[in-house]
């Protein structure tokens, strides 16, 4: 909550001390600045309060008769550890203060009380507990974000692998089609291992230029090159004692395989223009959607880095070979951008739900979740067939040989062309080059079968 959003009507404090001029005057200042405030003058009425009341802060004088304010303390830590407490006294000792620090007050401030380092006091311990309330809240985002779901064999077996690897050392390289989560492996792995407190670091080595892959991974010193105003760390440096992510590996190009392979050999480089050598320590996760030993024989892939990188393959499943899953996605995705959006719970009718889990889903489990969100957004509290978009009801990137019929060998070979084209097209994330080299064609001949076809890119 920033200076301009600070509103003390939010927040509900209590003022503990048996001496009622000092609740008085307390409550006079605090509710002078909008603040709501309640007062007791024993622990023990405080802590009957408390269990009926929400209360954002207390201030808690150490020295009462009955239970004194230590005692107190710690029982309203028990109660909820979320309520912040500031310690109050006349006469404190240093002992006081480190013993009420440890059993979790925020503060400890001496009387008189001075205004102002009372309202600081109080506004700084409740900011504090604002903050930690978002902490926790995006780190529940974000394990909901990351969380995998999966429940046939296949999944499971992948998730017993990532059980067993992410407590070692041993490096990874994940394979599988765009969109099928290779990069929530990553992160389960790096979760999960004793390295979790430290950076993950992800760099996606297809989106970086070649003139600035050097800088991006290895960063650059002040004055290195044209535009370099300041020293800049790169993305290894950023890892350093943490892991590091490349995704895309397929995709770097040959002289920056040298340079990452010379790094992972020995932990060293230097940034570009300098020359102090600098040391690493990263865990290296690896993934990519290429066949890395077919890119070996074509010459685009250094088959010693393939061996540096392969230490624990991972191969995840296409989600079309992973049927059962899609309905567990689904469900799972819908109540994820319901809750994202505010949106009362929404459902599919059995009807819907069938044919989602028969369509190929070429785009894997990205394309499923793309196109979830468009349905909560789009859609009335039920979503039905007619909510579903055209292109998902007319193609079908994989060929059901049993609903081809009596169709003569022309239509049924025209069929799995296309189908086939249209699988490639979406894997390699409609690269009209890249997708012509897998498919050993001509790109004009690739862009006659587009039109042939009427192939379209889907809008999700």
């Amino acid at each position: 909550m920033s200076a301009r959003d600070w509103n003390p009507s939010y927040f509900q404090v209590m003022v503990v001390d048996d001496e009622k001029n000092i609740c008085r005057t307390v409550q006079m200042v605090l509710e002078g600045e909008g603040y709501r405030v309640l007062t007791a003058l024993q622990g023990e009425q405080a802590l009957e309060v408390i269990q009926r009341e929400v209360i954002d802060l207390v201030l808690l004088d150490i020295y009462m008769p009955g239970m004194d304010g230590l005692k107190v303390l710690e029982a309203i830590k028990r109660f909820d550890p979320d309520i912040e407490v500031i310690m109050i006294s006349g006469h404190g000792t240093i002992s006081d203060a480190v013993e009420a620090v440890k059993l979790g007050a925020y503060s400890f401030i001496e009387k008189p009380l001075e205004r102002e380092r009372l309202l600081l006091s109080v506004r700084q311990s409740l900011e504090r507990r604002e903050m930690l309330h978002k902490v926790r809240n995006l780190e529940k985002e974000y394990a909901d974000r990351f969380e995998m779901v999966g429940d046939t064999p296949t999944m499971k077996t992948i998730f017993q692998q990532i059980e067993k690897v992410a407590p070692t050392k041993g490096w990874v390289l994940i394979t599988g089609e765009s969109g099928t989560g290779k990069e929530l492996v990553a992160r389960a792995i790096h979760n999960n291992s004793p390295r979790h407190p430290r950076p993950f670091v992800k760099v996606n080595c297809a989106a970086i230029p070649e003139e600035l892959i050097e800088s991006e991974l290895f960063g650059h010193e002040k004055g290195a090159f044209t535009g370099a105003i300041r020293t800049k760390q790169g993305e290894f440096e950023r890892a350093h004692t943490g892991t590091i992510f490349l995704d895309e590996i397929g995709d770097m190009s040959l002289h920056a395989q040298a340079k990452v392979l010379r790094v992972l050999n020995t932990g060293e480089f230097s940034r570009v223009g300098g020359d102090r050598t600098i040391q690493v320590d990263v865990r290296v996760i690896a993934a990519t959607n290429r066949d890395l030993q077919d890119e070996i024989r074509k010459g685009r892939f250094r088959e010693d880095l393939f061996f540096r990188l392969n230490v624990i393959p991972l191969h995840l499943p296409p989600l079309r070979e992973r049927r059962e899953d899609i309905a567990l996605l689904l469900d799972s995705f819908t109540r994820h951008f319901c809750q994202e959006y505010n949106y009362p719970t929404k459902s599919f009718t059995p009807t819907a739900m069938r044919q989602l889990c028969q369509y190929a889903w070429p785009g894997n489990v990205r394309e499923l979740k793309n196109l979830v969100e468009r349905l909560v957004i789009l859609s009335g509290e039920q979503i039905d067939v007619h909510d579903l978009p055209e292109d998902l009801k007319e193609k079908k990137a994989v060929v059901d040989i049993k609903a081809l019929g009596n169709q003569t060998l022309k239509e049924v070979r025209d069929e799995v062309e296309r189908s086939y084209i249209m699988l490639k097209l979406q894997e390699n994330d409609w690269n009209i080059s890249r997708t012509a080299d897998v498919l050993g064609i001509e790109r004009t001949n690739l862009h006659k079968k587009i039109k042939a076809y009427e192939l379209h890119r889907p809008n999700g």
